[in-house]
């Protein structure tokens, strides 16, 4: 199942993220603790959220933060009710895999959203979005923490999804390989197997970016 193909799932079930009983603190813990690693965002720096949906929790955290805002998402529906909110964004609707990124970034979150990547793609996909970090840049995003790589669907949120994982090892490989820093590996929701993990790459001396 490719990702325009569950964006199209996910526009059947916007109404799980819009809902009062929808928690819109999920996240935003880790992702301060990720922004500690970033610092004090300088002038002009800009944010990527990959998979956007459409509750903009984490574009009112960056935006706060001093960041300038771009979100991705495969949901045309999750991407109208995010530009209905008025933020101050730049949307696109695409998929990732494919979508060729306009510049590089100071801090992209990609949460809860690789999951949803072809089991093909994943390494491919975390190596972009690596090298898609300014020096000094943080990636974090949260995935599958298998043991070994897998993939299955479900129709838990009632239409059929697919979700899939490189495994936890092959996650933290695949940051290394591009030459960033693994900064924190966490199993949020232990005993499940949610897992988020920063990466950040290296600042280079004398280097104005």
């Amino acid at each position: 199942m490719n990702p325009l193909k569950t964006g199209k799932a996910y526009d059947t079930i916007t109404e799980r993220w819009t809902s009062s009983t929808f928690n819109r603190h999920n996240g935003i813990a880790q992702h301060k603790r990720a922004l500690k690693f970033y610092g004090k965002p300088i002038e002009h720096a800009v944010a990527l959220d990959v998979g956007c949906g459409c509750t903009g929790r984490f574009f009112e955290l960056l935006g706060e933060e001093g960041f300038a805002l771009e979100g991705i998402d495969a949901s045309e529906k999750m991407l109208a009710l995010l530009e209905a909110q008025n933020h101050k964004c730049t949307l696109y609707h695409g998929d990732i895999c494919t979508f060729a990124l306009p510049r590089q970034y100071d801090f992209i979150t990609a949460w809860d959203s690789i999951w949803h990547v072809p089991l093909a793609h994943q390494s491919a996909l975390i190596t972009k979005l690596c090298n898609a970090l300014k020096p000094g840049g943080v990636l974090i995003f949260t995935c599958g923490g298998t043991e070994e790589a897998g993939e299955h669907t479900n129709r838990t949120m009632g239409p059929e999804v697919y979700y899939a994982s490189v495994g936890i090892n092959g996650f933290i490989q695949t940051v290394l390989d591009t030459g960033c820093y693994c900064r924190h590996v966490e199993y949020d929701q232990h005993p499940e197997l949610h897992t988020y993990i920063i990466a950040q790459r290296p600042t280079l001396a004398g280097c104005d970016d």
